[in-house]
């Protein structure tokens, strides 16, 4: 078989699809998640490093640095863009070592200082202060941390807010419309379509409350956790405090037990928080597919905006549901595997975390296209209360269950020919149609007491909603509670 490379074709093509067909909705993640940006992370971390340990005066002898010292420090990461991406991956090639390449970075920018700012400076005299008391895993520990915080605090979490958030509306909304339950797919006990939209809001801000509660930790502590190099070279710091001032001025949690490594507890959890959101949302994707199939829901033609079928032009199809599912299932697999193996690292250090922490933005970025997808979808359909109702209507059989628990009351209550209540309800509605002067024949022959057997009389299905709209009212928090 010939053909062209397209391996070869410039400018690259993604191989994968958050890069090629979604980039539109996972781009922004590249700012947080992407190799570039850990590196910037890097570079962020080594400079605070310097900065922190001249200002706190760690170690003797180490200058005090101007405000144009900090500021040209910073610049190193506050500017890194493409020409700087592209300067670290030459370095990188030759030291076949990420962080190594970002040390040496940084020393070429110390080297060509004083041409930069035009004046004499100290950072020219700072080589061996690049990267000093580090194992690479200090460095890394916490860029991801600072990338992974930034990531959900920018990105993700506002994404899933904002989906929580349309589904409370939309409960508060339709509080008091009247549907038609299905449980085990048969006809149940009326609810209503706010109170069931309820259900699914209440149950992803739980899972949005724990995100949102996530400890991001941190450690710098040396190559095995012990301070033993900082010990040795400077007795006289308080190596410990200066860690933990560190670490919590990057805006993380100081881990002060580790080894080589942070442990990654803190990513375990999290991932096995945002795999649980995912799949109450691919739950809703279901539920809303399932209604839409039902005609619970109206797909809004104009919303959707797009061909249904290639070949019957009828259709339009719940693609944004759809797709929901298949990434939330994507998202979940991968952030189940991230949990799973990031806890276990051989004795005090091995590099499996290495390659696995790589595809933190892949599985990150399907939740987040996800996410946006079902956003979509929801804002693309309309409850149908004609459908809704048609269903209500030819249901009378749902009131078989207060009528009978009604009639138990009645006989604890002190009245009498109540009993076998459940039997003669069976009786009524099991396997056959009940209309409703067939199920107001039955009220009335059963000779309840006259204010009980008014309110039976007066009940419909559409009216056998319980407590919904007030449970919906009372119970169903926004986002931000």
């Amino acid at each position: 078989m010939s053909f062209v490379s397209l391996a070869d074709v410039q400018p690259p093509i993604a191989l994968g699809p958050l890069d090629g067909r979604y980039r539109g909705a996972a781009a922004v993640l590249v700012d947080y998640l992407s190799e570039a940006a850990l590196n910037r992370a890097r570079v962020l971390v080594e400079v605070e490093w310097i900065i922190f340990l001249c200002k706190n005066k760690a170690l003797p002898g180490a200058p005090v640095l101007t405000d144009d010292d900090v500021a040209y420090l910073r610049s190193m990461w506050e500017t890194f863009g493409a020409d700087e991406i592209a300067e670290l991956a030459a370095i990188e090639a030759e030291t076949r070592h990420d962080v190594k390449a970002v040390e040496y970075f940084l020393k070429r920018r110390l080297d060509s200082a004083e041409e930069s700012m035009g004046h004499p400076t100290t950072l020219t005299d700072l080589h061996e202060m690049v990267h000093i008391f580090c194992t690479s895993e200090d460095i890394n520990n916490l860029s991801y941390a600072v990338v992974i915080k930034g990531a959900m605090e920018t990105v993700w979490v506002p994404a899933a807010q904002a989906l929580t958030q349309q589904l409370v509306d939309l409960a508060n909304a339709n509080a008091h419309l009247p549907m038609l339950s299905h449980t085990h797919g048969q006809t149940a006990t009326p609810t209503t379509l706010g109170k069931e939209m309820g259900v699914f809001a209440a149950r992803l801000n739980r899972q949005l409350r724990r995100i949102r509660a996530t400890e991001y930790l941190g450690k710098i502590n040396g190559a095995t956790g012990t301070f033993g190099a900082h010990a040795v070279s400077v007795p006289g710091t308080d190596w410990p405090t200066i860690s933990r001032g560190f670490v919590e001025g990057l805006g993380l949690v100081w881990n002060p037990l580790t080894t080589q490594i942070e442990p990654h507890d803190w990513q375990a959890d999290l991932y096995g928080d945002i795999a649980h959101f995912n799949r109450i949302a691919h739950n809703i994707a279901t539920d809303f597919w399932t209604y839409i199939s039902m005609d619970y829901f109206h797909q809004n033609l104009a919303a959707q905006g797009s061909t249904g079928s290639s070949t019957m032009p009828h259709k339009v199809n719940p693609i944004r549901f759809e797709n929901a599912e298949a990434n939330f299932e994507i998202s979940s697999a991968l952030l189940e595997s991230l949990a799973s193996t990031l806890v276990t690292s051989r004795m005090q250090r091995d590099l499996t975390d290495s390659t696995t922490q790589r595809n933190i933005g892949v599985g990150i970025g399907h939740s987040l296209l996800a996410i946006d997808n079902l956003r979509r979808g929801i804002t693309g359909v309309d409850p149908n209360p004609t459908r809704l109702a048609e269903d209500l209507n030819n249901s009378w059989e749902v009131l078989g269950e207060p009528i009978q628990q009604a009639m138990r009351a009645a006989q604890i209550a002190g009245a009498t020919g109540m009993a076998n209540p459940y039997e003669r309800l069976k009786e009524l509605t099991r396997g056959r149609s009940v209309t409703a002067s067939d199920m107001r024949e039955f009220i009335l022959g059963l000779g309840l007491p006259s204010e009980l057997e008014a309110r039976l009389v007066e009940l419909t299905p559409a009216t056998y909603v319980g407590l919904a709209p007030q449970l919906v009212r009372e119970f169903l928090s926004n986002t931000q509670a």
